[in-house]
């Protein structure tokens, strides 16, 4: 668990607690205590954490937004 300060945007030093992948997604738990996941894992987990976290951050839709790399 990622341990929450303050509210600030997700940027690309925020990680999936789950395999260390650019974090798409925050889900803030009762205790104050922040869950990161990338889109897969938030994928595989928003259903969830749509129940139990008092704060839902999704930023998959900013997938998009990031340049191709050129090969």
């Amino acid at each position: 668990m990622t341990p929450v300060l303050a509210p600030t945007p997700l940027s690309a030093a925020d990680r999936c607690d789950r395999c260390g992948a650019r974090a798409y997604l925050r889900a803030v738990l009762p205790s104050g205590s922040a869950l990161l996941f990338c889109a897969h894992h938030a994928r595989e987990h928003a259903a969830a954490l749509k129940h139990v976290a008092v704060e839902f951050e999704d930023q998959i839709d900013h997938l998009d937004d990031i340049p191709a790399t050129e090969p």
